[in-house]
């Protein structure tokens, strides 16, 4: 269930612009989902909106099938409340991650629960841009037709890509994918013949760190990273709780900060960067084939559990560089927490502690200025998971489905 939200630390307020009841009724359904089980005096006393105001949104919001009432609680002063709760069941938000190697597609409730879960192999990293919208497309079809049979509409569909994604949804570079200039947003709702729900694109990284805010045990650090851990390495940066993309949405490429002057060549025509001296190439040479990722990086986890002197060397040079990166983020950002995703995960038990320990002797702030390095327990479905929690942040922000 979602105990997380991208609003500010003092809660949801109530709106004093043009469409006051709209926003209002956003107002309270996330009141409700932080902090449901409550009463309509509880939202009341907490938003400052009046009794008879609260009374009217929540029946609206109860029509809409978004919350219901739960029962009465007699724990409290006074007389016994009506309680309230997310409902929400009639409705899906959808996610898709697409990757160089695999294709991870989501949907969940309003409430967060998930739907269903999918990921398979996808040729992301060899296949035309026109293509790879055909595969997505036809994925996100099947996820909708299950939607459908279960009596749910879907409130919007988010797909993650590993590039440079603008704020209309446009993949203006995503070097791994070969991918340039992509109206991916648009692209995919002429393909799927404007299918009545908003359709969106970002950078998975940041869609990731959306999926560690609702979702992820660190959910509650109002400064985080989350650091993704594929062919390519990107960063989604949450400061002061909220998502920060930068001015175009371009922001977070920290893997293609140079890390080795004079390194290896990168996909975005540079030298040394973090990506091409921490991410997964240090492991798997760089010619290796998308489809071969996974299993080569279970093959690297075998190895090393063996104690293989070769790959835990390999795993040290990639840790001592990843934590040469962090250590950038650390003194520029000063998180609380950076997140490692993707097949970090895997590789968490080499990496971790070295990568530390290199991030805190570079950051001039004692000990990190608080900063912990963590991984993730979303798996290798958090960027999809973070694109449908967009969804429901649009929700959060007023575009609630009608009566």
């Amino acid at each position: 269930m979602i105990t997380n939200t991208q609003g500010s630390a003092s809660g949801p307020q109530p709106a004093d612009f043009t469409d006051v009841r709209a926003t209002n009724l956003a107002v309270v359904l996330r009141f409700v989902r932080e902090n449901a089980p409550c009463s309509r005096a509880d939202i009341a006393a907490s938003t400052g909106l009046n009794k008879a105001t609260v009374s009217s949104l929540v029946a609206d919001l109860i029509d809409r099938r978004l919350l219901r009432e739960t029962g009465l609680t007699e724990n409290r002063v006074g007389r016994p409340a009506t309680m309230l709760v997310l409902d929400g069941s009639p409705y899906a938000a959808v996610g898709i991650e697409v990757n160089v190697d695999y294709l991870t597609a989501v949907a969940v409730d309003l409430k967060g629960e998930e739907l269903l879960s999918w990921r398979r192999a996808f040729p992301g990293g060899s296949t035309s841009a026109g293509q790879a919208v055909a595969g997505i497309a036809g994925v996100a079809r099947r996820v909708v037709n299950r939607m459908t049979k279960e009596a749910r509409q879907v409130l919007g569909l988010t797909v993650a890509v590993p590039g440079l994604v603008d704020l209309n949804g446009s993949v203006r570079l995503a070097p791994n994918m070969g991918w340039r200039d992509v109206d991916l947003a648009g692209d995919l709702a002429k393909a799927l013949r404007d299918p009545g729900f908003p359709v969106s694109a970002d950078n998975d990284a940041n869609l990731g760190a959306l999926a560690e805010l609702r979702f992820g045990s660190h959910g509650g650090a109002q400064n985080l990273v989350y650091l993704t851990g594929e062919i390519g390495v990107g960063a989604g940066v949450v400061l002061d709780g909220r998502l920060r993309r930068g001015g175009a949405g371009f922001g977070g490429e920290i893997g293609h900060i140079e890390i080795v002057p004079g390194g290896p060549p990168c996909h975005c025509g540079r030298h040394g960067c973090l990506e091409v001296v921490a991410g997964l190439g240090v492991l798997l040479g760089h010619s290796v084939s998308p489809a071969e990722v996974e299993s080569e990086i279970d093959e690297v986890v075998q190895r090393a559990e063996t104690g293989d002197e070769a790959v835990l060397a390999q795993l040290d040079t990639l840790a001592g560089n990843l934590g040469r990166g962090l250590g950038i983020v650390a003194n520029l950002l000063n998180p609380e927490v950076v997140v490692l995703g993707g097949y970090y995960v895997k590789l968490a038990p080499w990496i971790v502690a070295r990568a530390e320990q290199e991030m805190l002797s570079r950051s001039i702030a004692p000990g990190g200025g608080g900063c912990r390095l963590v991984v993730s327990g979303l798996g290798y479905g958090a960027a999809a998971l973070g694109a449908a929690a967009r969804v429901l942040d649009s929700v959060d922000s007023g575009r609630l489905p009608g009566v």
